[in-house]
């Protein structure tokens, strides 16, 4: 397992991708999965710079396991911000055109539906996202 304790800001997002897109290298990820991988980074850590503490600066872990059998990359965001669940948000309807939409919800979207697994709890005072992609 390897961690990258980072500020939370948007400035950070480059930093955390790049923390994360070096592991993944190293397992020879299909471009696919990694540029999925990177999209969900964007949206999970952009929103964890944007809400989390604001308007204060606080700090966030990013942790990545790589599982066997079947092998799978895990990257958990870890911050001390205001507790928030995303995967308890009503899914946006993308039947509607994006004008009659609601704004908001559909990075959270995607995020699930291009990762395998993804989880959220709060313990001890943190919110702990994770999501899960076979490689």
């Amino acid at each position: 397992m390897n961690e990258l304790i980072i500020d939370a800001t948007v400035e950070n997002i480059e930093k955390v991708t790049e923390f994360v897109d070096e592991q993944l290298e190293r397992l020879a990820c299909p471009m696919k999965a990694q540029m999925q991988i990177d999209i969900a980074i964007d949206e999970l850590f952009g929103n964890i710079a944007h809400y989390a503490y604001n308007p204060e600066v606080g700090s966030a872990t990013v942790r990545v396991e790589v599982m066997e059998n079947p092998l799978a990359v895990a990257v958990t965001f870890i911050d001390h911000g205001v507790p928030y669940d995303p995967l308890a948000a009503k899914e946006p309807d993308t039947t509607l055109s994006a004008e009659e939409r609601q704004i908001g919800g559909l990075g959270i979207y995607m995020v699930k539906k291009s990762m395998d697994d993804i989880s959220y709890e709060y313990r001890e005072g943190k919110n702990i996202l994770k999501i899960k992609k076979n490689i």
